[in-house]
């Protein structure tokens, strides 16, 4: 989930979105010290931080009460040496889409998130067995460890420090940044497998994680594919997981024969749409082609080629949003039985039709509610 990244006193960890490997000539992370065992500054920092955060946020209780039976359920499955941390659920009463995790094992969801989960009980553990992953395996030290590798052994120069300490500052080349990016993505894609694992064992079946991650994306949760980028872009994250969201599945269905009858009940209808593809198919005609691959799905899909003149104006709570007039929808039905599914619109490029300033630039895929369950960006049309 997406949480900022701080200085040595900082604690999120984005889902956002780990291992210590040094860096190789291909720019592959290979091998590092692990974590030194008489570090403590990850766990003084948080006893520090942790009055001030718990005066911030409110008990997951009431409308968030879900959220705390679900903590209380994947807690239960940790191995007894990872029970030793101050756990405890935080509700952030500021309407963002954000979680993020402090080293002494409390867990931070702001409302906005919280409120997408609702009742959801998948949902719910999509996000929180991530954040616990980043505690048990301690991934805020391994950042900090990570940032004086940089500074020793590195050209570039990094000055670590406390930020409510003189002198505290950041200096770092483009190679070290590349290099301090390429390593939290992976941070946040080992959370992500540790996540699953943990979800399965306690119930929640694994593919209400990349649920969770389409519906972010569809609501304009910013997911960069830059160089710089501190946590992977959703399509890294479906591509690199792929065979965890299996050996997850495995794991669970081997456990709860019945997904009915599991914690998370049956798991959510899941849609991976990869890149669309566009082409001139003649004087004034477009083709499009999505590429659908769908889960758990019994019924059909539609898919929806979209027109909007602000991009950041789309869902609200997972619906897409409402358009004047018909001609800035185009809509198809798919039962998306094969492997990969291709939908194809064939379109006029006549802007005469569609509301000033405004272009095809979005495809959402719905369930039979109108919800949405995946969203994909169109190409800029080729000329």
């Amino acid at each position: 989930m997406e949480v900022a990244g701080t200085k040595r006193a900082g604690f999120h960890l984005l889902i956002g979105i780990t291992f210590f490997w040094p860096l190789s000539l291909a720019g592959q992370i290979t091998d590092i010290p692990e974590v030194p065992s008489q570090f403590k500054l990850d766990m003084e920092t948080a006893a520090r931080l942790r009055p001030g955060l718990t005066a911030q946020s409110i008990a997951s209780t009431g409308r968030f009460a879900a959220g705390n039976l679900v903590f209380d359920r994947l807690l239960q499955v940790l191995p007894a040496s990872n029970r030793k941390f101050a756990w405890q659920l935080r509700i952030v009463e500021n309407d963002q889409l954000n979680a993020y995790a402090s080293p002494d094992g409390g867990i931070y969801v702001e409302s906005g998130l919280a409120k997408l989960a609702g009742p959801s009980a998948g949902l719910w553990a999509a996000i929180l067995s991530h954040e616990i992953a980043h505690v048990m395996r301690r991934d805020w030290a391994r950042r900090y460890v990570y940032q004086e590798y940089l500074e020793r052994g590195s050209a570039a120069t990094i000055v670590l420090g406390d930020p409510a300490l003189p002198g505290a500052s950041w200096m770092d080349s483009d190679q070290a940044s590349a290099d301090l990016g390429r390593f939290c993505r992976r941070m946040e894609i080992e959370a992500d497998r540790e996540g699953l694992m943990m979800m399965a064992r306690a119930g929640y079946h694994p593919d209400f994680v990349p649920a969770l991650h389409h519906l972010l994306h569809a609501k304009g949760v910013a997911s960069s594919a830059s160089l710089y980028a501190m946590h992977p872009c959703w399509e890294e994250r479906d591509r690199e997981l792929a065979r965890a969201y299996t050996e997850a599945s495995i794991d669970f269905e081997h456990r709860w024969r019945e997904w009915y009858a599991s914690p998370g009940g049956n798991p959510p209808v899941v849609v991976f749409a990869e890149e669309p593809t566009v082409k001139k198919n003649g004087a004034k005609q477009w083709q499009l082609q999505v590429p659908l691959r769908c889960e758990n799905l019994a019924g059909a899909v539609e898919v929806v080629l979209a027109a909007n003149a602000e991009r950041n104006e789309v869902m609200r709570l997972g619906r897409i949003p409402e358009f004047e007039a018909g001609d800035h929808a185009i809509r198809q039905l798919t039962g998306c039985t094969s492997p990969t599914t291709t939908v194809v619109f064939t379109f006029a490029e006549d802007r005469t039709t569609q509301k000033p300033d405004s272009r095809w630039t979005d495809v959402y895929v719905l369930d039979a509610w109108g919800s949405v369950l995946e969203r994909a960006d169109l190409p800029k049309l080729p000329r």
